[in-house]
């Protein structure tokens, strides 16, 4: 354990922090840098009838309505 990388931030006095460090390079109490938000960002996943291609499928159904709609008054009249 005495030989371990030491965490190295600056204490209240101003000396290095002589806690071992972790992965990230800072000691449990000083933490370091945070990693951020995750990649991919999962929360914020549309699914169900809001999704972009739900709106999507749903806009080519109207448009082929609406099509449908006016070939059919063409025929009638």
């Amino acid at each position: 354990m005495h030989r371990a990388k030491r965490c190295g931030a600056r204490t209240r006095a101003g000396k290095p922090c002589q806690s071992p460090a972790m992965s990230n390079g800072r000691c449990r109490m000083h933490g370091g840098r945070s990693p951020g938000a995750p990649k991919g960002n999962r929360n914020a996943f549309k699914h169900g009838r809001y999704s972009a291609d739900a709106i999507e499928r749903r806009r080519g159904i109207s448009t082929l309505l609406a099509a449908m709609k006016d070939t059919t008054r063409q025929i009638i009249e």
